[in-house]
């Protein structure tokens, strides 16, 4: 091999390397704003939530795009439009599952995301529908099983609304991957998160009239850790994506569970029961069977 190769392998190899350190760390940010979500989660409304988490992500994306010398201009309004309607209803019902639920359990749900956007893809995009997907889709669904009957069992409903909204998340969040993997023949993934974060605080500030909360000064610490958290984890989840490929990067998105159970025992003491463990554990070998399934055969 000549030096200029082995050169150029080394290259790829430390490209590839530090796109998998960016995806860990895409990973801890991601979860670190959940749990920032759901430590103010319990006392302020939804719809004030969304406005401050998506109207203080936007510092660093307009950031980001002025560094990566990206336009805002865009060809298709509406598909923005739809794309920020759907990323706003699952963005509320994220935080909803996280006012009732221990953060590993709400991500453990949105780990169904990716198990069901396969299903949607085949319906929607003409994609077949194989055997892996048909078991990852039974296994996730015993997972929610496994947590709704542990949240029905519990005292009140509170647990059972939680499972309900991390469910209805994952299906809606679903539906924004596949609209989402439409958009991104034509549309930057930049200008995608910005209009996004537009319409999602737009949503958030339609829901001012039914009554938001004063915020404490720790109140609107939490939401600007949030907001700050979710618009960067973006950015550096776009660089890791763009450092190594997608398969390669998956499998790292789970060490999401790993920090968001850490979240539950340091910050909030909490940690999931034997049903949850179950549900928690289905769940997260579907999305990993979803994420290791064979590659297509041509034709």
């Amino acid at each position: 091999m000549s030096k200029g190769a082995s050169h150029t392998l080394r290259e790829a190899r430390s490209t590839h390397l530090s796109g998998i350190g960016l995806r860990l760390l895409a990973a801890f940010l991601i979860t670190a704003m959940s749990a920032a979500i759901h430590a103010v989660a319990d006392r302020l409304p939804v719809g004030q939530i969304m406005f401050w988490r998506a109207l203080l992500a936007l510092p660093p994306i307009l950031i980001y795009m002025l560094w990566r010398n990206e336009s805002l201009r865009t060809a298709h309004p509406r598909l923005h439009i739809t794309r920020g309607a759907l990323g706003a209803i699952s963005m509320a019902l994220s935080f909803l599952s996280l006012a009732y639920l221990p953060v590993a359990n709400a991500q453990a749900l949105a780990y169904l995301a990716p198990v069901l956007a396969l299903p949607l893809a085949a319906l929607l995009l003409g994609e077949r529908l194989t055997l892996t997907v048909i078991l990852a889709a039974a296994l996730g669904f015993g997972g929610v099983l496994a947590m709704l009957w542990q949240a029905l069992a519990l005292p009140g409903d509170g647990a059972a609304i939680g499972v309900a909204a991390g469910l209805a998340y994952a299906f809606t969040m679903a539906f924004v991957r596949v609209h989402t993997k439409r958009m991104t023949v034509t549309e930057g993934s930049s200008t995608i998160a910005f209009y996004f974060a537009i319409v999602a605080a737009a949503s958030g500030l339609v829901t001012l009239p039914f009554g938001w909360q004063p915020l404490s000064l720790t109140s609107f610490t939490w939401l600007t850790l949030a907001g700050l958290l979710g618009g960067v984890g973006h950015i550096i989840s776009n660089e890791a994506t763009a450092r190594a490929p997608v398969s390669t990067l998956a499998p790292f998105d789970f060490t999401g569970l790993i920090w968001a159970l850490g979240f539950d025992l340091i910050l909030f003491a909490t940690l999931p029961s034997g049903l949850g463990w179950l549900g928690i554990a289905l769940i997260t070998g579907a999305a990993l069977l979803i994420t290791f399934r064979p590659p297509k055969q041509g034709g």
